[in-house]
Parts: C-alpha cells; structure tokens; sequence
C-alpha cells in the first residue's frame, strides 16, 4: 500500500497502520490534503480546512488511543474553539467559535483530529444542500445530483474519500437521507445520547448529533467516542454507554424485525422498493423473524415535523440579529431597520420560510390549532413506536423514497422537498435511533449508478442493537466496498 491509497480506507483500517507504524498521523492527513485537492472541485464538500493547526495535532497525536491521529470532518454547525462557524448561512460570515463543541472535546480525547467545515443546508434546513449561501455541492457518483441534506458536504466527502469519516446533525433525516443518497452509513443516536452543548440549534427538541462514515464498524467507533452524558446539556440522558462495537460480528437468530405497512407506499421509485425488500429477505435468510407491523400515524409525521420544527427554529434563530456577531446591514436609520434589513439580507428564502411559518403556528389566535395540536399527535407517533417495539427488536424501511434527484429539480416545489424525509422524521419526533446504511443501486437515464439506503430503527437507547443487524447485514453484502468514480481534476 503507498500513501496514496490511504483516503480509501474506512476509520478502524487507517487506526490499525497508525497503531502499527505503518504510516504516521501526518502522512495520512497528508494523502488526504492531496485527494482533497484533486477532487474536492468538482464536489463542494468543504467549506473551509486548516491544514496547519490539523498538522500540529498530527504531529503529537497518541496512535494508541481508539481514534489515534484520525482526521475526522465536522459540519459546519458544530463549533470548534478558533474555527468559523457559519452553518452555511450568510448571517454568520466571519464568526469564529469562542469554544469547542461536547463532542469535539470527546473526538480529541479518542486521540481524533477534527478536520474541515463541510457544506450542508443552510441552518441544517433543506434535504438537498443546494440551500448553503455558500455553495453547492455534487453527489460523487453523479455530479448532476444532489448528495442530500442538510448534512449534504459531509455524506458527499465522505462517499468521495476525501474524509475518512465525519460527524453531522440530524433533525428530520439530516444524516440518514444524505448518507442514503451518497451511498455510506449514516446513524442517528437516540435524543439525548449525544451532547448537544456546542451545537447551532435549529429544532432543540429533535436535533440529534451523528457520525457519517463508510462502514457501520467506523460508525460504532465514533458513537464510542461521542456518546454518553454531559452537564452542559439538560436533555443529555444520564445512562452508560456500552462498547458499540462488541456486539459487531454476532448472528441475527432470534431477533425480530417489523416492516411497517405504511412505509412500503406508492410513491416510492421502483428500484427502491424492490433493493429494499431484497435486503429484507437478506435479513431473513441472516436469522432475522420478518412482522408486519403498523405505524397508523405515520401519515402526519411529515405534517407534525414541519410545525414542530419551524416553530423552534422561529424561536431559536431569534437571536441572530446582526447585533452581536455575524452580518450587519449598513447605513440604517434605526434599530428596527437594523433587525429587519440584516435578518432579510443574512438569511435564505429556506430559512425565512421556516421562520415564518414557525412564527405563524405559534402567534395568537394559532397555537392551539397548529402548535399544540402538533404536540399531541407528536404524542401519538411516539406511541406507535412503543407498541411496535414490544413486537420486535428493530423495524426496517427505505431511507429515502427516491435515489438522488437532480440540482434543481425539487428547488422551486418546497412540499416536493419535504416529501424526500418522509421515512426519516417520525424517528425524530419519537427520539429513537435509526441507521441508514447501502442496500442496493439504481440506474440513471445517463447510466450513472445511484446508491439505495436501508434504514433500520431501533427503540430509544438501543443503538447496539441496531448497530449488530446493521453489520450483520452489511457483511453479508458487498453494497458498502463499490466507490463512485471520480477522476481528479486537470492540473
């Protein structure tokens, strides 16, 4: 193996050269700065890198430690002490984090070296990435395509090996669509079992941080090193965090998994449904017992999440103002020019439509009608869930109902792009975890290969679970070992 080749490898095969001194810390961010450099431009994935500070951890980085000299991405919501902190929105240009994350302190302390600002939908809002004031970034394995969202450069890098893994948020599906669209694993850990402390809050009461990486080992490796609780954070669960890797290698004999009638709907592309339920009968064949099982609320997740969350994010994005930090409108003639032009110029057509909306569920005269209403059905999702999990272990869907979709295509119809987290949000709103890991390809008119993701929910707290039939299956299959291919750029 030469240098070169090292940004191909997943986190647990780069760990073990370190430990052995096969390479040096610096030699692999240096392999990965030169991928970077070849192909990032044709992607958009990163917003911004430090090659100099990521080398100065390198150079005394402790290879002995679970994630020893590891660079890992971080999206660009998630504050890391010196770094800017933009969330892809215009308003914050030119803010820097006073301070470090939760979870970037934990990363470091596993020996991992945070490592780039990776695009994403602006305030984690959208499904596409195509919402970043930044720029836009490209699925790899069809540059017309969009990667997902809202952690949209963070799936992209990591399908792309110019990561070796990275860390997103996510609210509705953030993660899993994404990491569905990009073919790689995406896992969202149970509310509460990952800080929030250091987090750019977009709906406090469903944003969940999460590792996106290129197998399920890399993923329970990083659940590893972020999990667990924190006084910084008051909805941090207070509970031990187990080895998420132990259970890795076990059969699936004996363990039950439901396929909810009311995700296998019309609507979803054709070489979905059948990936999906080819890797159902996979599951079966590795000793899982396939139920039936019914989610009857299903229908009003996606109209109970888009209440919930515009209204915290109204709230929550009330104190970006331009006063403190971040853009300011010019020559203004008094303090209410001041909040209203730097708002309107600093934020996004996505942003200020959820910020609307949010406003408008929660004003007088609506928030019995919307917001509380919301709360209550909300209520009654999170019960379907209960009941489903007294009759099985894990419950099993598509990710996403469709393969990526066109730059463009879903921009001008919102309620065509709030349609692609109808498989992922219901498990936001109950606060279980779920993963979304390859399953299968399509294939584009133009003969491109789109990647399919399984997603596999489990019960709140029970990421091991998830994380054993999640490798059980994916060893099984060879989905996760096919790369896209990209040439580097001309020189």
């Amino acid at each position: 193996m030469t240098k070169g080749d090292l940004p191909a490898l997943s986190i647990a095969e780069l760990a073990d050269l370190l430990r052995r001194r096969e390479f040096s810390p610096t030699e692999a961010l240096g392999a990965l700065e030169d991928r970077i450099n070849a192909v990032d431009g044709k992607i958009g994935a990163y917003l911004a890198h430090d090659l100099a500070a990521a080398t100065a951890e390198a150079e005394k980085a402790d290879v002995s430690l679970p994630l020893g000299g590891i660079p890992i991405a971080i999206k660009d919501l998630i504050n890391v002490e010196g770094q800017q902190c933009t969330c892809a929105s215009k308003i914050l240009r030119g803010y820097r984090a006073p301070y470090s994350a939760t979870v970037i302190k934990k990363l470091r302390a596993h020996g991992a070296i945070p490592f780039g600002r990776m695009n994403m939908d602006e305030f984690a809002m959208g499904s596409s990435t195509e919402n970043s004031s930044a720029q836009i970034t490209r699925n790899p394995w069809d540059l017309s395509r969009v990667p997902g969202g809202s952690s949209g450069g963070s799936a992209a890098a990591v399908a792309a090996d110019i990561a070796f893994g990275a860390v997103g948020t996510d609210t509705g599906g953030s993660i899993r669509q994404p990491a569905a669209l990009s073919g790689i694993v995406g896992f969202k850990p149970s509310y509460g079992r990952v800080s929030r402390f250091g987090l750019v809050a977009f709906a406090s009461s469903l944003d969940q941080i999460g590792p996106l990486t290129k197998t399920v080992h890399d993923s329970a490796l990083l659940m590893n090193a972020i999990a667990g609780h924190d006084s910084h954070d008051s909805t941090s669960l207070n509970a031990p965090v187990p080895d998420y890797t132990k259970n890795l290698g076990r059969d699936l004999k004996g363990i039950r998994i439901g396929l909810a009638k009311e995700y296998m709907i019309e609507g979803i592309e054709p070489a979905v449904k059948s990936a999906v339920m080819t890797a159902v009968k996979q599951l079966g064949s590795l000793g899982a017992e396939i139920v039936e099982v019914s989610l009857p609320h299903t229908d009003y997740a996606i109209s109970v999440y888009y209440v919930l969350a515009t209204a915290e994010a109204s709230a929550n994005l009330a104190r970006f103002d331009g006063v403190r930090y971040g853009h300011r409108a010019e020559k203004v003639s008094s303090l209410f020019e001041h909040y209203a032009r730097s708002r309107a110029e600093g934020f996004g057509a996505e942003v200020k439509r959820r910020i609307i909306l949010g406003t408008y569920v929660l004003s007088s005269g609506y928030y019995d009608a919307y917001y509380l209403r919301a709360q209550k059905v909300r209520e009654l999702i999170r019960q379907d869930f209960v009941r489903a999990f007294e009759k099985v272990e894990a419950l099993v869907s598509p990710t996403s109902p469709s393969t990526a979709f066109k730059l463009g295509e879903k921009t001008t119809d919102p309620l065509q792009m709030y349609l692609a987290d109808i498989f992922t949000n219901a498990a936001n709103l109950a606060g279980i975890c779920g993963i979304s890991l390859p399953c299968g390809f399509a294939q584009s008119e133009s003969g491109k290969k789109l990647p399919i993701g399984l997603q596999l929910l489990g019960k709140t707290l029970d990421e091991a679970r998830i994380f054993q039939i999640a490798h059980a299956y994916e060893q099984g299959t060879d989905w996760h070992k096919t790369r896209p291919a990209l040439e580097p750029m001309a020189a």
